[in-house]
């Protein structure tokens, strides 16, 4: 039999769990690249799929994940060497340790990117663009400048480094259960904003009107990686967090509202962005500049857009941070 580690922390709540968990999941994946993504890829059309990949691989694979780490209460390594007593299904638990670091190298960087963005919205700088062309210079001159780009990356990681260090109940679950609901206010404050201005029924009619024409058998590759990426599994992140799960609360259904949570947050951060980008006349399918390039201008000729930028890029950091701290 398994013996477990009776002296290992655990969440809190089983509401802190999801939250934490949740938070994992709900990140740059949903705010910056799933908009980006749909629009490149048929709109409602690659949603559509990506809802498949995710109730069909996703949700099973992250019900796997959890109950690995439950029934073990060990980290990626120790739980397959359990599970095992094998080497090499150690190595296979080390390598996704490995995929978490390399994603956190990158990732980090942009959420730097994004935090910068906060103080560059509140300084009013994106009242100098008048197209994407210019919002992409600005852009590219700050991502050139070593001191910007180190400096807020270092301010990130710093941040992420004060809540891990702080525990699971004290760190992880606390942070998450005051980030999450104020990504979800100031997100339902965005798509509020998004569907009151004038030609958002355009962007609404882009998510809900699949465009087939777009799709073709690598659509159903991006849209399962996206559905991987988002739901932060094959790194041992939700691995570990199933290791910290009382016995008590059911994996299924934790598993679900994760799920639920994620998609919803993706599918509202792409109302919230599509309704100001067809308002505003812009491109849809303008692609990873869609956030730096795009949204500025959109903040620009958007009533109110002074605020709505700020809210957007604090919205950014937040979802950011509640993945890297996993």
């Amino acid at each position: 039999m398994m013996a477990s580690n009776t002296s290992r922390e655990q969440w809190g709540s089983k509401i802190g769990f999801i939250l934490a968990a949740a938070g994992s999941a709900i990140g740059l994946g949903n705010i910056w690249k799933f908009p980006y993504v749909a629009g490149q890829n048929g709109g409602s059309a690659f949603i559509l799929i990506y809802l498949l990949c995710t109730a069909v691989i996703g949700l099973p694979v992250l019900i796997g994940e959890i109950l690995i780490g439950r029934s073990t209460q060990k980290n990626p390594v120790g739980a397959f060497k359990a599970l095992t007593g094998s080497r090499f299904w150690s190595s296979i638990g080390g390598m996704g340790i490995l995929a978490g670091f390399i994603i956190l190298s990158y990732y980090a960087v942009v959420a730097g990117w994004a935090l910068g963005y906060v103080y560059q919205a509140i300084s009013g700088s994106f009242y100098e663009f008048a197209e994407p062309a210019s919002a992409g210079h600005y852009f590219n001159d700050l991502i050139s400048d070593p001191v910007w780009i180190v400096g807020y990356f270092a301010v990130f990681m710093g941040l992420t480094m004060l809540v891990v260090f702080s525990g699971v109940q004290n760190g992880i679950e606390k942070g998450s259960k005051i980030m999450m609901p104020i990504l979800f206010l100031l997100l339902i404050i965005l798509v509020l904003r998004g569907v009151t201005l004038d030609g958002a029924y355009e962007g609404i009619k882009y998510l809900l009107h699949p465009d087939w024409s777009h799709v073709s058998t690598q659509t159903f590759l991006i849209a399962l990686g996206q559905a991987f990426f988002t739901l932060s599994m094959g790194m041992g992140a939700m691995l570990t967090y199933g290791s910290y799960m009382s016995k008590k609360d059911s994996v299924p259904m934790s598993a679900l509202s994760i799920v639920v949570l994620d998609t919803s947050i993706a599918l509202m951060a792409g109302l919230a962005i599509f309704t100001g980008v067809f308002a505003t006349g812009l491109a849809p399918d303008a692609g990873p500049g869609l956030i730096f390039h795009t949204l500025p201008v959109v903040f620009t000729k958007m009533p109110g857009g002074y605020l709505f930028s700020i809210i957007f890029f604090v919205l950014l950091s937040i979802a950011a941070l509640t993945s890297t701290i996993s």
